[in-house]
């Protein structure tokens, strides 16, 4: 071995600790919650928490800056892009029905170092969606003022004209970042009554804006006079489906809410499919009518709706598309700093992130210190960005948490399923396994034609294959964004590199439709896996693509920082690593009693040992 180099085994070591994984564990009848919501009770929770988002935070930045009235095309490719992923993310809610999901189910599929840097990107759209949000309600609570906000601000501070930075300091939406920080920290919950109410509210200004809209409406708006239907060309659609992607990111309080719904296999999937597929018509109807009502191009960005209205002379309907807008708003800002602290508080008590964060507050059982930085920090972001960089990056961190969840469905798929505590402890074992195919192997029916793959140990060839899939998934869409602008070669060398990535992209799907995969009767699967789910990727990539570099250059810092934080902490304070030390032995605990699920690791001591003492591990508020 050269001397400073790391042997092989060591290195072996250093990827096992990166890959650490979860197994979970089924829950006991006895710690099941009461299962009392319908299909249609999540239905419109689901519509609830998506409705708001893409109307009043995206519609207006889209219009003017990235597709004009092709905007409805655009919440239709991210519409279709969004139901793909919400097939995959639907058995995640079902097996996995708690806070916290997308950095659980990574820990248990993908592991630790993955599922680090999901909980880091989970608190990168947090902040960034909540500092969109207090501008949002900043910027419509001063149209209901004429912009006299706006106006005194300008004149005593002045205007800057740096990029990503607002023309001016927005005072306001750093106030009402504070302020709901601190409504949270005090341990008030947004009640169900209150969340009804709002959202009964949304969807009267919606509707009022689609009838009312449709009635100002002026075809001569989408003429080529006024800059056409499609002013952006193709690129803009997808630029602004890749944007207003994020739109859809509600119906993750469906997840949250599947614990207690009456048959979680069947409803919990519909919900959110039926969720998307009605948010997805209301946006497109408002995107037509705010298009149609007004230019494109005369569209204040910041308030649209408001706007639209106030240049067609019904100042009153202006006011009022306002003060609903900032109902809607308020309480998707409380439920993100709702949810914000239950990604760092799993983390924390994982040993991932800062102690501080695990700590909660003993009377109102809150994550104070995670409120408190976060809310802070989300205040200082209001206050500085501009609101179309804040919805830049929005989309770029949930379609990159959506293509590791279609990744993890394709892993878990093809993984042989741990053993269930609630098997028959009496049966013989290795009776019933014998008699089913297991998971990662090669169909049997096909191991005559494919000799070559026979040979691999079960889960080998899939490994290799998904790695493939992503790897030919990214080139393919490489050459489909920048085969005009980056990609310089001629066109019989775009030609074959579109032709070979794609053929690779195909041989990949059919080498993993050739192995058996996991079957589950009592819970609901993504259907026709793995294409649903390499669908997903493939798009999720195209769309991640759009993003302009700036974007991607202060997402990757971004990243970049959490990698240091997890290689300078997380990995050394990770529980998994504990466990791993001499004389301790992996122990079981639970990360959100109310959900029943409790999170196992793979003893690495022998089974007399004592089990170590974990902390307590409280419920947390519900996702949004």
């Amino acid at each position: 071995m050269v001397l400073g180099l790391p042997s092989t085994a060591s290195l072996a070591r250093f990827c096992q600790k990166l890959n650490r994984l979860k197994t979970l564990k089924e829950p006991t009848t006895e710690t099941l919650p009461q299962r009392h919501l319908t299909t249609l009770q999540l239905t419109l929770l689901g519509v609830g928490g998506m409705v708001g988002m893409g109307i009043y935070l995206l519609a207006g930045t889209m219009a003017k800056e990235m597709a004009g009235p092709a905007l409805l095309v655009s919440f239709g490719v991210a519409a279709m892009a969004s139901l793909l992923a919400t097939l995959c993310y639907a058995e995640f809610a079902v097996r996995v029905p708690c806070a916290g999901i997308f950095y659980l189910f990574t820990y248990v599929s993908m592991g630790e170092l993955w599922a680090f840097l999901i909980g880091w990107n989970v608190l990168f759209q947090c902040l960034i969606g909540g500092a969109a949000v207090a501008r949002v309600c900043s910027t419509y609570l001063d149209a209901i003022f004429s912009h006299r906000i706006r106006s005194f601000t300008v004149t005593h501070v002045g205007i800057w004209q740096v990029p990503f930075l607002a023309q001016y300091p927005d005072f306001l939406a750093a106030g009402i970042a504070v302020l709901a920080s601190l409504f949270i920290t005090c341990g008030a919950r947004v009640s169900s009554w209150l969340n009804y109410v709002f959202s009964a509210i949304n969807l009267v200004i919606i509707l009022f804006i689609i009838i009312l809209g449709f009635v100002l409406a002026r075809p001569h708006n989408w003429s080529a006079e006024e800059g056409g239907f499609v002013p952006f060309g193709f690129p803009g659609i997808m630029a602004g489906a890749a944007t207003c992607f994020y739109a859809f990111e509600g119906f993750g309080i469906i997840a949250a809410s599947s614990k207690e719904a009456q048959t979680p296999k069947r409803a919990v999937p519909m919900a959110i499919t039926i969720s998307v597929g009605v948010v997805a018509g209301a946006y497109i109807l408002v995107c037509t009518v705010v298009t149609l009502m007004v230019p494109w191009h005369s569209l204040d960005p910041d308030s649209a709706f408001a706007d639209a209205f106030h240049q067609r002379g019904y100042s009153w309907a202006g006011y009022f598309v306002a003060a609903g807008s900032i109902c809607a708003m308020t309480i998707v800002l409380l439920r993100i700093l709702h949810f914000l602290p239950q990604t760092t508080y799993a983390m924390a008590t994982d040993g991932l992130f800062f102690q501080v964060f695990a700590h909660m507050q003993p009377r109102t059982q809150v994550p104070m210190v995670g409120l408190l930085v976060f809310g802070v920090l989300m205040a200082f972001l209001a206050l500085l960005l501009d609101l179309q960089a804040l919805v830049r990056f929005l989309s770029i961190g949930a379609l990159l948490a959506y293509t590791f969840v279609a990744t993890s469905i394709i892993i878990l798929r093809f993984r042989k399923a741990p053993p269930s505590s609630s098997q028959d402890s009496g049966s013989p074992e290795g009776t019933e396994q014998a008699s089913v195919p297991e998971p990662g192997q090669l169909r049997a029916a096909l191991r005559p034609y494919l000799r070559f793959l026979g040979g691999c140990r079960p889960g080998a060839a899939v490994t290799w294959a998904l790695g493939v899939l992503v790897a030919s998934a990214i080139t393919l869409d490489f050459v489909l964004v920048f085969q005009d602008t980056a990609l310089d070669l001629p066109p019989w060398g775009y030609t074959l590199l579109l032709l070979l990535s794609s053929v690779t992209f195909l041989l990949s799907l059919l080498v993993l439709g050739a192995h058996q995969q996991q079957r589950r009767q009592d819970t609901f699967q993504v259907p026709m896996v793995p294409l649903t789910p390499a669908l997903s990727i493939l798009l999720n990539i195209n769309l991640m693509l759009q993003m302009s570099y700036l974007t991607w250059l202060s997402f990757s810092i971004w990243l970049l920082m959490g990698l240091v934080v997890y290689f300078g902490y997380g990995i050394w304070h990770s529980k998994e690593n504990q466990q791993e030390q001499p004389g301790v032995m992996a122990t079981r605990y639970m990360v959100v009693p109310s959900s029943s699920l409790e999170v196992t690791v793979q003893a690495v001591q022998p089974p007399s040992q004592a089990p170590a003492q974990e902390p307590d591990h409280r419920e947390l508020p519900a996702s949004p």
